[in-house]
């Protein structure tokens, strides 16, 4: 099951930011904010508004609203590029993240796996100590009846 999203938003004066995220931490790596703005009391969470809507309906993206700089207009933000981040690095960390989410998916269905497999043994073992049960309530009632 998918997350919750929650939408986020914080202010440099000049523009507003919203996105929707399942988490303040996602949030945070959308804005690509190094800092903890929940934390400053910079960034807080949106229920209701214009901006909320445009960020739920583009769920990740980062949402802005001009304040005092293009007053009212509400867009998609350019994604900000990190300094000092050559592409070659830039690159790699993409494969890195598309290689941890891999991981992440095989050992889910690896765990979903030994899940069911786990089941099927607690099923066998069931019918094995029913079986074992009766089998030995018989013969203990031909030995009664032998010893009589």
């Amino acid at each position: 099951m998918a997350p919750k999203l929650k939408v986020f938003t914080w202010s440099d004066g000049f523009h507003a930011f919203t996105v929707a995220a399942s988490s303040r931490p996602k949030a945070l790596d959308a804005w690509g904010s190094k800092q903890d703005l929940f934390a400053t009391g910079l960034a807080s969470q949106l229920s209701d508004g214009p901006d909320y809507e445009a960020a739920l309906a583009s769920p990740g993206d980062v949402i802005t609203r001009g304040l005092a700089i293009d007053v009212g207009k509400i867009g998609k933000a350019r994604p900000k590029k990190a300094v000092g981040v050559s592409e070659t690095k830039r690159a790699k960390i993409e494969t890195l993240q598309a290689a941890l989410a891999e991981l992440d998916e095989t050992h889910q269905s690896a765990l979903a796996d030994l899940d069911a497999r786990q089941a099927a043994l607690e099923t066998e073992r069931r019918r094995v100590e029913t079986d074992h049960e009766r089998s030995r309530t018989a013969l203990a009632a031909e030995l009664k009846k032998a010893r009589a």
